[in-house]
């Protein structure tokens, strides 16, 4: 499908990769990893075209269709929900547009014989046949599946897309790459902003399908369940192994272990041969022997090692003062924006050194109760803060708010005090900013490395509690586990909003689901909240089924939308009929005219009048059914 030669890319002289070469085969599922910054995004821009490249070549089999999920979107204002998704069909809406045009045009005309009249139906009839191969009757139910498996509800469909965040317009965005009829899907951090419930669903989703995935992502769970390939970025080079990414990890260091074995065991050929080299070349008698082995080891093949980039952030968290043993105390709070209630009755208490994680859908209020625990926001209700709490914040957009036009180390100078201020250059160098790389614009910075710049500036103020709001997005994969080693390490009170699963994992000791303006606990951590909630669903499952009420409401709801479908094949199916037979009645007026005129010669053709009586029979056939499909189209409709 794709095939990369030898592509280079480089920025400011440096390379990012260079001479890297693969190819991409129908259902490859690949996870693309490496450290923030190694060049992932670049890559994916350089397969969809976005960015030109330095040298190299990328082929693209004829009539591929590659889809792309930009971190960046820009929807026209106005559209719902609904009607943005649509967009994925272009040439479905497109042809919608000519069926209307035509239909209108069929209304308006009383011209029944002439043959502009008989070329719309005929036109009418070869749109409409191409519209049922592209799908066009299934479209519309496919859009809401797809809607609903990201976490929309029904409710929502028909609600303008500007009044949703930038999170849930992202997983608009991804509802019509997958609706497309890509060959190729690039994903560059399809995660980030789902929740564990539409990430599961994304999961079975991506298995199912037929084509090539590429995945840049930090959650290593996904890339374990979703990819069947892994392709490392690292010091320029491509490490490429048909594994998942924890089974690459394992291939990748048995491959290094028995690099460094050969290695080691050439280099001491090596040192044995240039001693016998250092010994013979004084003697005449041993000269040749001494220019022999000189030429072995100029034609020998000297084993490489694949290089890893090890290095990576040093973090720990300090506890500022010691607080009470009850840090926040939560009574019947209630949070609303505009008429939408968010949070309602909510009772919570926190205390000293417990570790929370807050999970549930997008938009049901998690990180609403952060802001509101730090200050941020007003609400309603009760809330105590504890004695000789000291709050740490790191919002979900933190490194949005970032300064571009400063550099690393004026961002973190301008946040420091007078004790701290002497400590930043150390501070940046434990976060990998080190050398001239303090120098650098925050705006030139991935966006993993402004997060690694927004964690360094939390240690310039102190705290007991840590409120982390999704800290992991844009995070690679080697910070993300010099973080959660941190965060275990914390001896202070941690609240956690987050939806990956793999960091979660073993990290919190209870479980705040938000759900429908609530909170509901789970004492144990992820796992077991996932455990409780799928036996959960099964029990949902079973009240729908025992609740006729609901049961009526969706048979009326499926009846509604197959007796839509049905008056659309019913007109379909008639539009056909009508231009056959109007194909036929011209062919039939054509021979009479023929008759009239030159009789003889007609009827001199050979099966003359077999064919002229076959021609009156089909129309006779065609007239019969022309009334049947508009007596069943009158009872429908």
């Amino acid at each position: 499908m794709l095939n990369i030669h030898n592509l280079s890319v480089s920025f400011g002289g440096e390379y990012l990769f260079k001479e890297i070469s693969f190819r991409l085969n129908g259902g490859n599922r690949v996870g693309l990893v490496g450290k923030n910054g190694a060049g992932k995004s670049t890559l994916l821009k350089l397969l969809s075209k976005d960015m030109s490249i330095d040298s190299g070549t990328i082929a693209i089999e004829k009539d591929i269709k590659i889809g792309f999920l930009r971190q960046d979107i820009d929807f026209v204002l106005g559209r719902t929900v609904l009607e943005e998704s649509y967009q994925a069909f272009e040439e479905i809406k497109a042809l919608e547009l000519k069926m209307d045009e035509i239909n209108h045009q069929l209304a308006e005309r009383t011209d029944y014989e002439s043959e502009g009249y008989n070329q719309l139906i005929i036109d009418l009839s070869d749109i409409t046949h191409h519209y049922e191969i592209l799908g066009g009757y299934n479209y519309q139910g496919e859009t809401e599946k797809i809607l609903q498996g990201l976490g929309f509800n029904r409710e929502d469909f028909d609600k303008k897309t500007e009044t949703f965040s930038g999170g849930w317009r992202m997983r608009i965005e991804l509802a019509k790459l997958l609706l497309q009829s890509n060959d190729v899907l690039l994903l560059d951090e399809p995660t980030n902003h789902l929740d564990i419930e539409s990430i599961i669903w994304l999961e079975q989703f991506l298995n199912n399908y037929s084509g090539a995935v590429v995945i840049v992502s930090h959650d290593k769970m996904f890339l374990d369940n979703v990819t069947n390939r892994t392709i490392e970025i690292s010091l320029g080079r491509i490490y490429d192994y048909s594994k998942p990414y924890s089974e690459y990890l394992v291939l990748r260091q048995e491959i290094r272990d028995q690099q460094l074995s050969i290695q080691k065991n050439q280099d001491k050929e090596i040192q044995q041969a240039e001693r016998l080299i250092e010994k013979f070349r004084a003697k005449s008698t041993k000269a040749s022997m001494a220019q022999s082995l000189m030429k072995k080891l100029d034609k020998m093949d000297r084993i490489e090692v694949d290089e890893d980039d090890n290095s990576v952030m040093s973090l720990r968290f300090p506890i500022s003062v010691v607080p009470g043993k009850v840090v926040v105390e939560i009574e019947n709070l209630a949070k609303s924006y505009g008429s939408k209630q968010v949070l309602e009755n909510i009772d919570l208490l926190v205390e000293r050194n417990s570790k929370t994680a807050f999970v549930g859908q997008n938009g049901q209020g998690k990180s609403t109760l952060a802001k509101i625990m730090v200050g941020d926001i007003a609400y309603d209700g009760h809330l105590k803060l504890g004695h000789n709490v000291q709050i740490g914040y790191f919002a979900q957009n933190q490194a949005e708010y970032l300064d571009g036009n400063k550099t690393i180390l004026d961002t973190m100078i301008d946040s420091a005090n007078e004790k701290n201020r002497s400590k930043v250059r150390d501070i940046l160098g434990s976060f990998l900013f080190k050398g001239d790389d303090v120098e650098k614009y925050v705006k030139v910075l991935s966006g993993g490395e402004r997060n690694r710049l927004a964690l360094a500036k939390m240690l310039l103020q102190p705290f007991n509690v840590l409120v982390m709001d999704e800290p992991t997005n844009h995070l690679d994969i080697k910070s993300k586990n010099v973080l959660k080693q941190a965060l275990q390490n914390f001896e202070g009170t941690l609240i956690l909003v987050s939806h990956d699963r793999d960091f979660l994992q073993g990290l919190t000791d209870s479980v705040y689901e938000f759900k429908d303006k609530r909170i509901r606990e789970y004492l144990g951590d992820v796992d077991y909240y996932l455990e409780q909630r799928k036996e959960e669903n099964f029990r949902n499952i079973e009240k729908k089924e025992k609740n006729p009420k609901k049961k009526e409401s969706i048979t009326k709801n499926t009846n509604d939308f197959q007796n839509q479908k049905k008056v659309k094949s019913l007109k379909n199916r008639l539009s056909s009929v009508e231009s056959k037979i109007a194909n036929l009645e011209k062919e039939i007026g054509q021979i009479d005219h023929n008759l009239l005129m030159n009789y003889d010669e007609t009827i001199a053709k050979p099966n003359f009048f077999d064919s002229y009586e076959a021609k009156k029979k089909t129309l006779e056939e065609l007239m019969g059914k022309w009334e049947a499909i508009t007596i069943e189209l009158e009872e429908v409709s």
